[in-house]
């Protein structure tokens, strides 16, 4: 072996040339370098280029470069004797070679680890994304079902009282025309929540504005528009339904909505009674009872799945929904509670 400056110059000066490689072709630079060593002991760029093989290959390549590495330093003391001096020398390069493969495999965990890292929190947020985007899209779904029943209950008067006055033909005309136009762009916005790509906030950007308790007022007003008689007690002060939780709120709407939907459809022409209680601090309870008719059916698809997906919203809230007929046959009714914390 070469001992002298010159030689150990050179072979440093082309061992770190070498190095430009090293990302590119980690297992050749290093096969080079191992050689190279055998004419000077472990140059540094050698170390370098192990830790890349470690860092950036699987462990089977890593371990059988690494058995290469330490061959110049049997052959070290080999050439030169079991003596003190070559077994201090080779035990030095076996110390090196496992110091920077050691380094490798500690850059390689923590570029692993920042891998892994970064897919759990780009799953984490496309599940965010996903669970928004259902929740917009059953908003939709709720508020289109409840314009095709006001759509099909005007519809179906006209055909079964074609001799209307004109007054009542033009209301409900009107009624229809309206509900279709409105239910057209919420299906427009539904189909586009549905579409877009999961990216960004693309889905949030979608979402319409979403009811609070003080608009059950409205929706019982465009439920008595439709021809269904809507008596209806609000037992809370208009302040308070304005400012309760923006999650009980909606809840709360979405299940009168359902109620008055599910009512038109399986009674038409009943009463319906609605009675909305509550006070923060206390529980929010919601009744909703009407008469009972033998022999109806419904003229929207879908029957019987929003209470379900209710019944589990407000479950989801720290509430509870119940609904069925009572034991007498004549009467259904839903009760929900939900929680209104105090302010």
């Amino acid at each position: 072996m070469y001992s002298g400056t010159a030689p150990a110059l050179l072979v440093s000066v082309a061992g770190s040339a070498l190095l430009w490689w090293r990302r590119r072709r980690p297992v050749a630079v290093a096969v080079v370098l191992v050689l190279l060593s055998a004419v000077w002991p472990l140059i540094p760029a050698a170390l370098v280029a192990l830790a890349t093989v470690a860092a950036m290959r699987p462990p089977r390549t890593a371990g059988a470069v690494t058995a290469l590495a330490l061959v110049p330093s049997a052959l070290y003391v080999a050439v030169y004797g079991p003596g003190p001096r070559a077994l201090s020398t080779a035990l030095t390069g076996a110390v090196l070679v496992g110091g920077a493969v050691g380094w490798g495999l500690f850059v390689r965990g923590l570029r692993e680890r920042a891998e892994q890292a970064r897919r759990e929190a780009a799953l984490r947020a496309e599940h965010a994304r996903r669970r928004e985007r259902e929740a917009i899209a059953h908003e939709m779904h709720d508020t289109l079902a409840h314009r095709l029943s006001l759509l099909s209950v005007h519809a179906g008067a006209l055909q079964v009282n074609p001799g209307a006055p004109p007054a009542q033909v033009r209301q409900a005309a009107e009624v229809i025309r309206d509900s279709a136009h409105q239910a057209l762009e919420e299906l427009q916005q539904l189909l586009g929540v549905l579409r877009t790509p999961a990216a960004g906030d693309g889905a949030r950007s979608s979402s319409p504005p979403q009811p609070v308790l003080g608009d059950v007022t409205r929706l019982v007003e465009e439920a008595r528009t439709a021809g269904t008689d809507v008596d209806f007690v609000l037992d809370c002060t208009p302040a308070d339904a304005d400012g309760a939780p923006t999650a009980t709120g909606r809840t709360a709407y979405r299940i009168v909505q359902e109620a008055l939907t599910n009512a038109r459809k399986h009674a038409p022409g009943q009463p319906v009674r609605l009675v909305v209680r509550g006070t923060p601090g206390a529980d929010l309870t919601i009744e909703v009872t009407n008469s009972v008719t033998t022999g109806s059916t419904s003229r929207v698809p879908g029957s019987g799945l929003g209470l379900i997906g209710l019944t589990e919203r407000a479950a989801l809230a720290g509430g509870e929904l119940r609904h069925g007929v009572h034991d007498d046959g004549t009467t259904h009714s839903v009760r929900a509670r939900l929680p209104w914390p105090a302010a």
